[in-house]
Formats: C-alpha cells, sequence, structure tokens
C-alpha cells in the first residue's frame, strides 16, 4: 500500500468518527429536546388544575374577585398550553390593569384607614362593572381550559 492508499483509510476513519459523533450529539439535542417538551406538558398541566381551582374558588366566594381575578391572569400569563375558544380571559386582563397600582402585603398596612377605603371603594366599582364578566369567565375556566 502506498501513502495514498493510507491517507484515504484515514480519511475515512475520520469521516466514520465524526459522523460518530455528530450522531451522539444529535441524540443528545432530541433527548433534551424531549424532556424540555415533557417538562412543559407537566407544568402546563399544573397551571390548568391550579386555574380551574382559582375560577371555582372565585365562583364559590372562597377568593375576592378582584384578588382571584389577579391571580387567574398572572397564571394564564404562564400557561402555554391551548383553550378552549370563547373564554374571555380579556376581563382579567381588564382588572388586573386597573389595579396595577394598588399597593399589597405590607404596603396596604402601611396605608392610611383613608387611602385604603379609597382603593377599597374603587375595586368595589371595578367589581360592579366587571364583576358579572369576570365570574362568567371563571366559570368558563372552571370547566376545564379545554
Amino acid at each position: 500500500m502506498n501513502i495514498f492508499d493510507w491517507l484515504a483509510i484515514a480519511g475515512l476513519v475520520l469521516i466514520v468518527a465524526l459522523a460518530t459523533y455528530a450522531w451522539v450529539l444529535w441524540r443528545r439535542v432530541w433527548r433534551q429536546r424531549q424532556e424540555l417538551e415533557r417538562i412543559g406538558r407537566e407544568r402546563d398541566e399544573r397551571l390548568a388544575e391550579d386555574i380551574r381551582f382559582l375560577a371555582q374558588s372565585l365562583m364559590t366566594g372562597q377568593l375576592p374577585l378582584i384578588e382571584g381575578s389577579i391571580r387567574i391572569k398572572v397564571l394564564l400569563d404562564n400557561y402555554q398550553g391551548t383553550l378552549r375558544s370563547g373564554i374571555d380571559t380579556e376581563v382579567f386582563t381588564l382588572l388586573y390593569d386597573a389595579t396595577a397600582d394598588i399597593p399589597t402585603h405590607q404596603g396596604w398596612k402601611d396605608l392610611p384607614k383613608s387611602e385604603r377605603n379609597l382603593y377599597r371603594q374603587r375595586m368595589e366599582q371595578l367589581e360592579a362593572e366587571h364583576g358579572t364578566r369576570a365570574r362568567q369567565a371563571a366559570e368558563q375556566l372552571g370547566n376545564g381550559l379545554t
């Protein structure tokens, strides 16, 4: 055998080695993609169940309308699955945006009573204006997202 035969054999071995390495890397990427899809499906299933639970709690009065709407809106923002057509989720965004400036937790406790009363009046007004629509949307979500 001459030098060209040895170079051809070495080239073929190198090609086979690189092809094998590429195949191993491709399999690893494929498995990671499958794992990410599985994790995403599980996350969406948990979020769908949480949204359904919050919607039912809102409907039974266990959760105030404004607080429930805010919580549902945040979960819907993170939900990447499909929603059944005809579900009105815009009302939750509307209520979320309308109450975004209201302090929460310690900020609420630190407010003077007069300011808290003003915020409560605004929340009552929002409930009066959008309560029926929000409860209808919650009823739809309470029956499941898909």
